[in-house]
């Protein structure tokens, strides 16, 4: 019996496992090692922050719900991908042989690129569930003592989504704490400008996003490197079109929260051709990497080129309904290659987004994520919070039963009326 590995219980790798699971039947085994025993929606995240959600909430148990799909559950992360021998090293020193090998750890947030930067320093992170939080207990010591807040994403992110919803839920929660008027808020970012987003703005998305910021009162600095966080203030670098530094500028902050850059998490980055210098995964229209071809990739942890070239370095984002194309794609060339025929499944790396504010919020959908797009829509107002709401409470009912469907296309799409413009790009 053929055994097909799956590296990463997040939303690429749980979703991952449960289309194998479906799709292959019992003509393999399914594996999954997680350096967690805990799915955990990520979304959600920013709620924890300022105290909208738990995190025992937004969490899964995944013994459980693996058993019961028969999915083989290895809780210990992975020390080193060997593709050249079709093994996985664990930290706990067991050694995992492949048939077949998923990889969807999602990305080790690099805070160590940048001076006082990430949880263990200066900075507070949406990025994981535990960063929300730490980031929470000092949420409420920061609202006992309220002062400047600086908000953003760093250069070398490739998620701008979260910062902008963190800095709108958070002048939402101060607003019901009634101590806005106490803290000024400054957006840095290393886009070209805001609603950029990484993919060159989707619809009006500079237009919305600028007027959101300046309805809230919220100033932004564009073209920004963080140059060193400190406990009291950000230093960042202002850059022209050409990424020079023309202006050095000192933020005060009380309270800072970054997305930091992405790489490659240390068991696949030091391993040649499986991926590039940033340590993403390398891999074809099909998902699979051309030097292994038994190894395919989904989620964060794919290397994909930035949509253009910005002056001061942005990723491109993976989206949910983007890494959903690519799970589907993937389990139905495992599939293929098991029953001796070759992949030709092709994921679509369409994006759909709900972006809360905390009481209302801005959604687009770009089809495809890369432009020239067939469809480029973007629309706000309250129902985007509320929809958000109810498509958190959705996917986790979703995992938590095992039940593998196309949760972004059946919920995002049909559910909030939006079928028709799936339609239009055909």
């Amino acid at each position: 019996m053929k055994r097909v590995v799956v590296i990463g219980a997040g939303i690429g790798g749980v979703p991952m496992a449960l289309e194998l699971r479906d799709l292959l039947k019992k003509t393999a085994e399914v594996m999954v090692i997680s350096d967690s025993k805990t799915f955990h929606f990520v979304p959600s995240n920013p709620w924890v922050t300022v105290g909208w959600r738990t995190r025992k909430s937004i969490e899964v148990e995944l013994a459980p719900m693996f058993k019961k799909k028969g999915i083989t559950f290895v809780d210990v992360a992975a020390r080193k991908v060997m593709p050249e021998e079709n093994a996985v090293l664990l930290e706990d020193g067991q050694r995992i042989d492949y048939d077949y090998l998923v990889i969807a750890t999602g990305p080790e947030l690099a805070f160590d690129e940048i001076p006082g930067l990430g949880p263990d320093a200066n900075t507070h992170s949406v990025c994981h569930v535990a960063h929300a939080e730490h980031a929470y207990d000092a949420w409420q010591k920061f609202s006992a003592e309220p002062g400047p807040m600086v908000v953003g994403a760093t250069q070398g992110a490739s998620c701008f989504g979260p910062a902008y919803e963190f800095a709108f839920i958070a002048d939402t929660e101060l607003r019901r704490r009634k101590i806005r008027d106490k803290v000024p808020i400054t957006f840095v970012t290393s886009e070209p400008y805001i609603g950029h987003l990484g993919l060159g703005g989707v619809g009006d998305t500079k237009g919305m996003l600028e007027s959101e910021l300046r309805d809230h009162h919220i100033k932004w600095i564009t073209n920004a490197k963080v140059k060193e966080v400190l406990p009291d203030k950000v230093i960042v670098e202002e850059c022209n079109d050409k990424g020079e530094v023309v202006k050095t500028t000192e933020v005060p902050s009380k309270y800072t929260m970054f997305i930091p850059p992405f790489r490659g998490v240390p068991a696949v980055r030091d391993t040649g051709e499986l991926v590039n210098p940033r340590g993403f995964v390398v891999i074809d229209k099909h998902q699979r990497n051309p030097k292994f071809n038994n190894v395919f990739s989904v989620g964060v942890c794919v290397a994909i080129p930035p949509v253009e070239v910005t002056p001061v370095p942005t990723g491109c984002p993976k989206t949910g309904y983007m890494i959903e194309s690519m799970v589907a794609a993937t389990a139905r060339n495992i599939k293929q290659l098991i029953e001796g025929k070759e992949p030709d499944h092709e994921a679509t790396w369409n994006a759909i987004c709900l972006a809360d504010f905390g009481d209302e919020g801005v959604a687009f959908v770009a089809l495809p994520q890369i432009p020239p797009r067939n469809v480029n829509w973007a629309s706000q107002g309250k129902w985007v919070h509320l929809a958000k709401i109810a498509f958190e409470k959705y996917f986790i009912r979703k995992v938590k039963k095992g039940q593998r469907e196309p949760i972004y296309e059946k919920y995002v799409l049909k559910t909030l009326g939006i079928e028709q413009l799936k339609e239009k790009a055909g």
